[in-house]
């Protein structure tokens, strides 16, 4: 008998847009010969049920349900295919764990963790990860430049602290004449900035996924922002302003070093599903150097984990096949 899958989409956030793309895709690829698919879509407006031909119903969020020509359909398990809140910071996450509705991707606890990118450079610095110095900045009580100017070194990246797709994130390589914009165009993003020291090198970003109780590391891509582009942005992203290499075209030692990074990180952050790792290899120290973790990373055709599926030789419906057993 098919699962009833609900694929959950949208958002509260300027990621939306994203998610809406990766929710195509992941549409596009699931297995109908095993799964009965229904796509929710979650935005400020309300929870709605979409149907092919357009038409939508509102969800009941008590049981997380929707009627359906007189009857009522209940989702064995959840896809989320959201990016940004409420999907990918752990709201939904604990809203499905109260009811007991299994869903692909790392629960609550870790969700949360990894949006917030403070919190997580912390715990992985504390696991033995390589990270780079940081400061935070709280905009209730933010008072000055003085603490990153005597404790980073330039350039730094000046970013949201909560978010993704790099959406409000500036390079500043001089203090006197950028931070401040940088840091009040992060602000409008988010209460809280987040202000790194650039670590210099090969720019790698790998997709990583358990299975069957393994943990599986799909081959590594090498990103190159274009020339005019300071550094991999949200136009770089999504908007064919940077070059892709799958697989990356790199050394064993270097490719086992962030491969077993990658592992580490899996491990340290007790992740679930799919995510996404972004690693600088800075070759001066030979070492890799991890800059975020995807929780759910993109998955619309010019994302990098489909790219790396398919260089591994699975088609995408195999891929989100193990998914979804593996919540099941």
């Amino acid at each position: 008998m098919k699962k009833n899958i609900a694929l959950v989409t949208g958002g509260f956030s300027g990621e939306a847009v994203i998610s809406y793309k990766t929710a195509v895709t992941i549409d596009n690829n699931l297995d109908r010969n095993l799964f009965n698919v229904y796509k929710i879509d979650i935005n400020p407006q309300g929870w709605f049920y979409e149907s092919a031909d357009g038409n939508k119903t509102e969800i009941d969020k008590n049981d997380f349900s929707v009627i359906l020509n007189g009857s009522k359909i209940k989702f064995d398990a959840v896809f989320i295919g959201m990016h940004g809140t409420p999907g990918e910071d752990g709201k939904l996450q604990g809203y499905f764990d109260t009811l007991k509705i299994p869903y692909t991707g790392c629960d609550a606890t870790t969700s949360a963790l990894t949006f917030n990118k403070r919190y997580a450079v912390a715990v992985a610095g504390m696991a033995g990860i390589n990270v780079s110095r940081s400061v935070l900045l709280m905009k209730e009580d933010f008072s000055g430049t003085d603490e990153i100017k005597a404790t980073l070194k330039f350039p730094v990246f000046v970013k949201p602290n909560n978010g993704g797709s790099s959406i409000g994130m500036s390079k500043v390589n001089n203090p006197s004449d950028e931070l401040d914009a940088a840091i009040e165009k992060a602000f409008k993003e988010d209460d809280q900035v987040l202000v790194e020291e650039m670590i210099t090198g090969r720019e790698f970003t790998v997709g990583v996924f358990k299975t069957k109780g393994n943990i599986i590391v799909l081959p590594l891509t090498e990103v190159k922002a274009h020339v005019e582009k300071k550094f991999f942005d949200f136009e770089a992203k999504y908007q064919g302003k940077s070059d892709e290499k799958t697989p990356a075209d790199v050394d064993d030692v270097v490719a086992d070093k962030i491969r077993d990074a990658a592992r580490k990180i899996y491990q340290a952050f007790n992740c679930r599903g799919v995510i996404r790792i972004d690693f600088i290899y800075n070759e001066e120290a030979g070492k890799p150097y991890m800059l975020e973790i995807n929780s759910i990373p993109g998955q619309s055709e010019a994302s990098i984990v489909p790219q790396q599926v398919r260089v591994m030789g699975w088609s995408l419906k195999e891929f989100y096949t193990k998914l979804v057993e593996e919540v099941l």
